[in-house]
């Protein structure tokens, strides 16, 4: 029966997924040319959004077409009722996220906020009872300091974005 969850789980990841790509690329499309300016149509601000638009499109397609390939349309009416776990999930990773971008962001580097964030994410994500603890959390630190340290340098160096 987890399986028949994960499909169905799937196929409305893949619908929510399709509607922001379709909202992303639209408002991508709609965004100022800046044709009056002369500026290169490869520095079109609505490039990369629209680029990431289409890519995210076309990836929950696919999860959908194997969603659906799998069953994911069949079952519906016998769900099992789910456990609060979910629900307690969702209100930690909001909570993560909140933290992050209003307690975290702007008031120290920029990296240091990210790599605490996706420290904690996958400490908190990723605690089990079992195995060697010391190991788990120095994973999660060097994967949060490598994240901090890639993405800002890619958003700063890279996309020239003014990081606060």
């Amino acid at each position: 029966m987890e399986n028949g969850r994960m499909v169905r789980a799937d196929l409305v990841t893949g619908a929510v997924l399709l509607a922001l790509a379709v909202a992303v690329t639209a408002g991508a499309w709609n965004m100022d040319r800046l044709e009056i300016r002369r500026i290169h149509p490869l520095s079109a601000p609505g490039l990369t959004p629209g680029l990431l638009g289409i890519a995210l499109g076309v990836a929950s397609f696919f999860l959908i077409a194997q969603s659906i390939k799998s069953g994911g349309l069949a079952g519906w009416r016998d769900r099992e009722r789910r456990p609060l776990q979910p629900a307690i999930r969702l209100a930690v990773a909001f909570a993560l996220c909140l933290g992050y971008a209003l307690g975290l962001v702007g008031r120290m580097p920029f990296w240091l906020a990210t790599a605490g964030f996706v420290t904690t994410f996958i400490v908190a994500f990723e605690w089990t009872d079992d195995g060697n603890r010391v190991t788990r959390i120095a994973w999660a630190a060097a994967i949060g300091i490598a994240a901090g340290l890639g993405i800002s340098y890619v958003f700063s160096d890279l996309f020239l974005v003014r990081l606060p």
